[in-house]
């Protein structure tokens, strides 16, 4: 096979886009543009299997218990791991890590009056309770226990439900420690 000559290929594309531009307006161009991407915006409302939203399981497979991914996995005995029932929406180094418990700062931190709040399953009795997620701050980071829950992060824009941010707005220094999760009530 004999590769093209540079001079060639120009001419073929040349003549390939000439004849495009000849067969087609700019008005055409971006009517099919547009027509593309309201086609594409619309294709996640068809109508599709989402067993995994509702909780169900392929044959074969163990039929979860909940529609949350993190509460399916979650334990309710070790406040130390990630995968404790009342850190679904933690971000940060657990403070139960680093000298506190799961609701309590270390010595030397004081909590910050703000929170961004979560809405956990506790898999014990599978019920949903509200979660205070507190910063406690005066102190360098901890460094142990770094856990991203997501359940129910939004968007810096929806500050008291993103977190991202660093809590310590009020507290006695911005310093960020650890985060703690303090138990609130049941959500209904």
């Amino acid at each position: 096979m004999t590769p093209i000559s540079s001079t060639r290929f120009d001419r073929l594309i040349e003549a390939f886009t000439r004849g495009a531009a000849q067969r087609s307006s700019r008005r055409g161009f971006l009517s099919q543009c547009g027509l593309w991407l309201i086609a594409a915006s619309a294709l996640p409302l068809l109508p599709v299997a989402r067993r995994a939203q509702a909780g169900e399981q392929p044959a074969g497979k163990p039929v979860r218990k909940f529609a949350s991914a993190f509460a399916n996995l979650a334990q309710t005995s070790d406040s130390t791991r990630c995968n404790y029932w009342r850190y679904c929406a933690s971000d940060g180094y657990l403070c139960a890590c680093c000298g506190g418990g799961p609701n309590t700062c270390p010595p030397g931190t004081s909590p910050s009056p703000t929170s961004w709040i979560g809405s956990c399953i506790n898999p014990d009795d599978g019920k949903t309770y509200l979660i205070a997620y507190r910063d406690c701050c005066g102190q360098d980071s901890c460094g142990r226990c770094l856990c991203l829950g997501q359940e129910g992060d939004m968007p810096s824009y929806r500050p008291q439900v993103n977190n991202d941010i660093v809590w310590c707005f009020g507290a006695s220094s911005m310093v960020y420690h650890c985060s703690s999760a303090g138990l609130v009530g049941l959500a209904e």
